[in-house]
């Protein structure tokens, strides 16, 4: 008899492991690395989303200003180019989040989330960034009846908040996606939706170039000083003397020791299909094509591809030492339980279906689950990062504020709480290995087997961690 497990192995057989965003692209070249000494007001340390918007950002303000990035490998060689990428107004990590970490400033974050889309749309079209962008919005969809009453908590606060929001049943949110298992769901349909990042990062770093930002790519960070008011950025054959330094680094954490003590780097996995037919579309049904999540402890998301493809993510898991590109995500086994987990969601697909890549890659996560700043060097180096999903828009926001909080520039925003205060401490290793893997275990084993791993969940949510949102 064949089982799952036989199943999701001959599923993964002639998977790709690596990210499908960019392979689907193909390679381009790389701008030159730094050979030389240079100097320049503001200094951006990361290719990804958050460096890419902060670079823009800083010419557009002033066409005048002398702004350099540098990336440690190719751009978009972190999580920019790995994520789901489904878009969210949300700017603090989803609306509950956003009630859980800054209640009182809730209906002004919200505010600030619409208004950060409206300028990501905006920026999109008026420099016809091709990125496959889709607006069926974001949907939130319940497992079994466990979740209905997470799924009623949202709809009240996308109402609450001033959010187009629809609330269904089991027999609304199945004639939406013909999944078994989901019994109800909240959809908020306006300004969110679906994109390809890798086209997106690509569009964005061509922008940067366009305006003026001088990109040095396999350029990584080596080390930093302060003196007589600059910052002294070590690269491997060069040096940087800056007036301003921005660090974009999220998970990875370069800049600065201090860092880590905030930020752990927590390893997400993802499956893509191959394209679905006609009639494998009509049995999911998905005609609106929305970004999904659903209210498991261990969650599942999902979206459809321009030419649908199924992504399928979820699984956490940490890897000693905060490693960022462990050899075993690059085999089948850590992918196991997430087909078989597909396969619950899509058994109408269950026997037909193959992965065309599968891959994994860390999200920078607090017990803030958000943007968070770190100041350093007298505030003249400057931290953003932390984003543990929606970071694809999130991250236009996240460096905005970063780059009024390094230039001084006193704003509403910066007098918010998340620009003024930083996530909880994690601890050090090895005690941030052995609880992440208890976590993870019990995170997996909760909804079967209860028991022990409640009270665990329940004592690393206090200590700040909401992972069973």
């Amino acid at each position: 008899m064949t089982t799952d497990v036989d199943l999701a192995k001959q599923a993964l057989y002639n998977t790709t492991f690596d990210t499908y965003w960019l392979d689907s692209l193909g390679p381009v070249e790389d701008e030159p690395a730094l050979e030389h000494d240079i100097s320049c007001e503001l200094l951006v340390v990361g290719g990804g989303f958050c460096g890419l918007w902060a670079a823009i950002h800083a010419r557009q303000a002033n066409p005048e200003r002398d702004v350099v990035l540098i990336e440690a490998q190719s751009v978009a060689n972190g999580a920019s180019g790995r994520p789901a990428a489904i878009m969210s107004t949300s700017v603090m990590h989803g609306i509950d989040n956003t009630e859980r970490m800054f209640p009182g400033e809730v209906e002004e974050l919200e505010k600030l989330g619409r208004e950060n889309m409206d300028g990501f749309k905006a920026t999109v079209e008026e420099h016809n960034i091709d990125c496959d962008i889709e607006w069926g919005g974001e949907m939130k969809v319940s497992i079994g009846d466990q979740g209905l009453a997470t799924v009623d908590e949202d709809y009240e606060l996308y109402v609450k908040y001033g959010h187009d929001a629809q609330k269904m049943n089991k027999a609304e949110i199945q004639a939406q996606i013909n999944s078994p298992i989901f019994h109800g769901g909240v959809w908020s349909k306006q300004r969110s939706g679906i994109v390809h990042p890798g086209k997106l990062v690509r569009g964005l770093k061509a922008l940067a170039l366009k305006l003026g930002v001088r990109i040095y790519e396999n350029t990584p960070h080596v080390s930093n000083e302060y003196n007589t008011g600059r910052v002294k950025v070590e690269t491997p054959r060069a040096l940087i003397d800056a007036a301003k330094v921005l660090l974009a680094t999220n998970a990875w954490s370069a800049g600065h020791r201090k860092i880590k003590t905030r930020v752990a780097a927590i390893r997400d996995r993802i499956l893509m299909t191959e394209p679905l037919s006609e009639a494998q579309m009509e049995s999911v049904g998905w005609k609106n094509r929305q970004g999904i999540y659903d209210t498991r402890t261990q969650l599942n998301y999902m979206r459809l591809t321009a030419d649908n493809r199924i992504l399928f993510g979820g699984r956490l898991n940490y890897f000693f030492g905060n490693n960022t590109d462990p050899a075993l995500d690059k085999t089948p086994a850590p992918y196991i339980r997430l087909v078989q987990s597909f396969y619950r969601t899509f058994p109408q697909l269950k026997e037909e279906i193959k992965f065309s890549h599968a891959w994994s890659g860390p999200i920078g996560l607090t017990t803030r689950m958000a943007v968070h700043y770190q100041r350093y060097h007298g505030g003249n180096m400057v931290y953003a990062g932390g984003y543990s999903g929606f970071g694809v828009t999130a991250s236009r926001f996240g460096a905005r504020i970063g780059l009024a909080i390094l230039d001084g520039i006193d704003i509403p925003e910066t007098r918010l709480s998340f620009a003024k205060t930083v996530p909880n401490y994690i601890p050090p290793e090895p005690f941030r290995w052995i609880g992440a893997k208890i976590t993870m275990y019990a995170l997996d084993t909760l909804d079967e087997k209860g028991g022990w791993r409640k009270p665990w969940i329940w004592i690393v949510q206090k200590m700040g961690f909401p992972i069973t949102l």
